[in-house]
């Protein structure tokens, strides 16, 4: 019984050479070399999935640290697929493969051909599917009558005489489902034209350019135009793969290819237009359908066509592949209204930038540089849990209180109502030692329970959550009415006028000079804590508190300087001193501004409890300016990769060729079958059957039982009669 099992797993025996070069070559083209580096490939393949591809290194730095960053980075665990030794286990895969098949395949074919005749009756007989019938009719005819029925059961015949009989006998050998052999060859071929297609298509091809050819890998951002030629590829590289970003109304006719932590420009034979960028989406502000309309000009002839890119339908033009894989921003216009968070001044100073510039900006002798990084039209948020006021909170302590007040803009729910909030803009902020961090600032007021809110986000970690600053918008919904109010507190002078007209509302006329002196002490270091003026230790110099202002700083101070039994009073106390002060500082900077006093109406209360909160929340924020975005003029960008793939046609060839020959090995079975006639007295025969397959299954065993009765006559229990039909077992 023969099966691809019975290949043999070392590998070629050469008979000249050295022993060297001889064990090398049997190394290399044996299976358990062949199934070691397919070991290491998928290991490599999951390191691969697992690890995100190709991304900045600070990104892994802020992952793993500075010094798994540096292992991983030497040896490109972030370039799994195109690392040098990657593409290595993959040119010996191939080479392995191949000279397995070299050594296996001519054995299948000579196999595939054989029908085995030879074997021994012994051998036969030690088969588990086996049959042997006396007949009545002679050798001739017997012989005859098998050989029809194999042929009518689809099985290829060879009938030869058992030499080694002294008696005479024939030997009747048949087989069928030869293909399953053909299947091995199909699928090993298969996978050695897939790894070359690879090969082809990967980052090898050009490494070796750029060995060859003196190129070297880009590692600094510059404008294009000044890219040295010995980062530039020819335009006639036989395979690439990278990636160009074209604004709207702009042309590009260089692709930025990604080698390692650096890149390298990839001229196309033909420039790319962006006439128009059409971006569709869906209720959950996820695209639905984005395509661009280009005008591709040939720079051979100047030949120019419109054509239209959409995701799933590309480009194809002198075998160059134009696939649209995402947009962004183009480099939109913004404007800005700059607000000071710092200091006494209200005033804003108007400022514009593009997305994708920069620009210094300075803040008394602090120097910080504006990256604006992004632009975003809409932005779906789920506003369900936002809207659900009125509801009795649960009972908490002081610090529980102001720190429910910190977080998120929006918190989520089991329920969804998605909302579009508007454009939103995304900047960076960074300091003199390059530290920053990242702002996002919704253009428009945001309903937040029953409330018109100015979201401005904040996070100094990549990657981590955003913490939202609320500050409410005033009746004509803007932000004016609320920078007013921080400006004021952070005035000594308009936080004495508050204090003292606190005091002058809260006691009568002929209050006591000590207790007016007690109640103004008590509301101006109230509300000094508050505005983050915090009071020193007379000893050390160092401040009293840790927080740097508002509800924290308060609650903190209260907790160091009241017994644990009184904290509960005295927190009432300072609250209501607090209130009190806040509310009439905030008359003071409307009569400023030159507007009425607020009165006690639920609008006003509504609108000075949010305030409250967000100048408490203000004393976290990490920037001296807030930026609000004022209008802005978008500017679309399409994102294509290009690719030229003459490894594709090979790929696509091994994919087919896999498909056949596992459908070969899985669904077709080969089978033998051997019959021995003799004669057996005057003019009757004897014959010994024996049959044999790859893979026993069900349908074999009834292929044995129908085979056993077409030819000899028998069933699985019927008795023998006396003609070929009908024999004696």
């Amino acid at each position: 019984m023969s099966s691809i099992s019975n290949l043999s797993t070392s590998g070629l025996q050469l008979r000249r050479g050295s022993r060297a070069w001889r064990s090398l070559v049997e190394l290399l083209s044996s299976m358990r070399f062949a199934i070691s580096l397919l070991v290491v490939v998928a290991i490599a393949s999951i390191i691969g999935t697992v690890l995100q591809q190709g991304e900045a290194l600070s990104n892994y730095v802020d992952q793993f640290g500075p010094f798994w960053t540096a292992v991983f980075h030497r040896i490109d665990l972030f370039n799994v697929y195109s690392s040098w030794w990657f593409l290595l286990i993959m040119a010996f895969l191939v080479v392995s493969t191949t000279l397995c098949l070299t050594r296996n395949t001519p054995k299948i074919i000579v196999d595939l051909r054989s029908f085995k005749a030879n074997i021994r009756e012994q051998g036969l007989r030690s088969f588990h599917d086996k049959a042997e019938v006396e007949q009545l009719a002679s050798r001739e005819m017997t012989v005859a009558h098998i050989v029809s029925e194999l042929k009518g059961h689809g099985y290829a015949v060879k009938v030869q005489p058992v030499e080694s009989d002294p008696q005479g006998a024939t030997m009747v050998a048949a087989k069928t489902g030869g293909l399953n052999r053909i299947g091995y060859i199909l699928a090993h071929s298969a996978f050695v034209l897939i790894c070359v297609g690879g090969l082809l298509d990967g980052d090898m091809m050009i490494k070796l350019q750029m060995l060859l050819l003196g190129k070297h890998v880009l590692k600094t951002n510059m404008e294009i135009s000044q890219v040295p030629k010995q980062n530039i590829l020819s335009v006639r590289n036989p395979t690439y793969r990278g990636n160009l970003s074209i604004p709207e109304g702009g042309s590009s006719n260089m692709a930025v290819l990604t080698i390692g932590d650096g890149s390298v420009l990839q001229p196309l034979p033909f420039i790319i237009t962006l006439k128009k960028f059409v971006v569709d989406f869906y209720s959950t502000g996820m695209p639905r359908l984005f395509a661009s309309n280009v005008e591709i000009t040939d720079r051979k002839t100047g030949k120019t066509f419109p054509a239209t890119i959409k995701v799933n339908e590309p480009l194809t033009y002198d075998d160059v592949t134009v696939f649209q894989s995402g947009f962004d921003d183009g480099g939109s216009h913004l404007q800005f209204k700059a607000w000071p968070m710092q200091g006494p001044g209200d005033k804003a100073f108007t400022l514009d930038g593009d997305v994708g510039s920069s620009r210094q900006l300075t803040n008394g002798q602090q120097a910080l540089r504006l990256e604006i990084t992004g632009f975003r039209l809409m932005n779906v948020e789920n506003m369900s849990a936002a809207q659900q006021g009125g509801r009795t909170p649960p009972k908490t302590d002081l610090m529980q209180k102001f720190d429910q007040h910190l977080g998120a803009a929006v918190k989520r729910n089991q329920t969804s109502k998605l909302t579009n909030v508007g454009p939103a803009v995304i900047y960076k902020l960074r300091d003199a030692a390059g530290q920053a961090h990242e702002f996002f600032n919704y253009m428009l007021p945001v309903e937040l329970d029953g409330m018109k809110m100015f979201l401005a986000g904040e996070r100094s970690e990549l990657g981590g959550a955003y913490h939202y600053l609320r500050m409410p918008a005033d009746s004509k919904d803007s932000i004016d009415g609320w920078m007013r109010f921080r400006a004021a507190l952070d005035n000594p002078a308009t936080r004495q006028q508050a204090v003292d007209a606190y005091v002058k509302d809260s006691l009568p006329a002929d209050a006591s000079p000590t207790l007016v002196s007690q109640l103004k002490d008590t509301a101006g270091r109230t509300l000094d804590i508050f505005a983050g003026d915090i009071p020193r230790d007379p000893k050390s110099g160092a401040p009293l508190v840790k927080a740097p202002g508002g509800l924290p700083a308060l609650a903190e101070f209260l907790e160091r300087n009241v017994p644990k039994d009184q904290l509960a009073k005295a927190s009432d106390v300072f609250i209501r001193v607090l209130n009190g002060t806040l509310w009439q500082l905030w008359q003071v900077s409307r009569v400023q501004a030159g507007l009425p006093a607020a009165v006690d109406s639920p609008a006003n209360t509504r609108f000075f409890n949010a305030a409250v909160l967000a100048l408490s929340d203000s004393t976290f924020y990490p920037a001296p300016l807030y930026l609000q975005p004022t209008d802005f003029k978008q500017v679309q960008a399409s994102i294509f990769q290009v690719a030229r793939a003459p490894g594709k046609t090979i790929v696509y060839l091994g994919a087919i060729l896999l498909i056949l020959g596992v459908f070969a090995m899985l669904y077709i079975r080969e089978r033998r079958a051997w019959f021995v006639v003799r004669d057996s007295g005057a003019s009757g025969s004897r014959t010994l059957m024996a049959m044999s397959t790859n893979r026993r299954t069900l349908d074999f065993e009834k292929e044995f039982e129908t085979l056993r009765t077409a030819t000899l006559g028998v069933g699985s229990q019927a008795p023998a009669s006396a003609s070929p039909g009908s024999d004696q077992t």
